[in-house]
């Protein structure tokens, strides 16, 4: 039986949690990016970006089995824990930013393309590429954007 999946807003105290998420998630999809980089980004994640987004994040229970951060229009995170890929979270999430946080655009990992394939299929097209993350690192960026269907 299906356990009822809720989406809600997550707190401070969440935060480890997340950041638990995110690194699980990025060691799973993301074998092309170097232990010690992924631990920078870890810190970065845990002390800048959480808080210049607003987030969502989906709960089985009492756990935390996906999130998103949306900024300014854009999808800055999405991520959901390798035991919960493939359930619809990452689609939840997904709709949630669109419907609810207007989100119309994101950027993902060139090299990442299980992510790609999800962003295409949800209904973002490519519209750029940045040879270079956010970080200056070499990891190509895929710049998307949703495609709007007319009414």
């Amino acid at each position: 039986m299906h356990s009822a999946l809720t989406l809600q807003t997550p707190h401070l105290h969440d935060y480890p949690e997340l950041v638990q998420v995110w690194e699980d998630s990025v060691r799973a999809t993301h074998d092309f990016l170097p232990d010690a980089y992924i631990l920078l980004l870890r810190e970065h994640v845990l002390r800048r970006y959480l808080d210049a987004v607003m987030l969502i994040c989906c709960k089985d229970h009492r756990r935390i089995c996906g999130f998103a951060g949306v900024a300014n229009g854009r999808v800055d995170m999405l991520f959901v824990a390798p035991a919960y890929r493939g359930r619809g979270v990452g689609k939840r999430l997904l709709r949630y930013a669109i419907a609810e946080l207007n989100a119309e655009t994101l950027d993902v990992n060139e090299q990442n393309p299980q992510a790609l394939g999800f962003y295409l299929h949800e209904g973002f097209e490519v519209i750029g590429r940045s040879d270079t993350d956010g970080l200056g690192q070499p990891y190509p960026l895929l710049h998307m954007q949703l495609i709007r269907t007319a009414p």
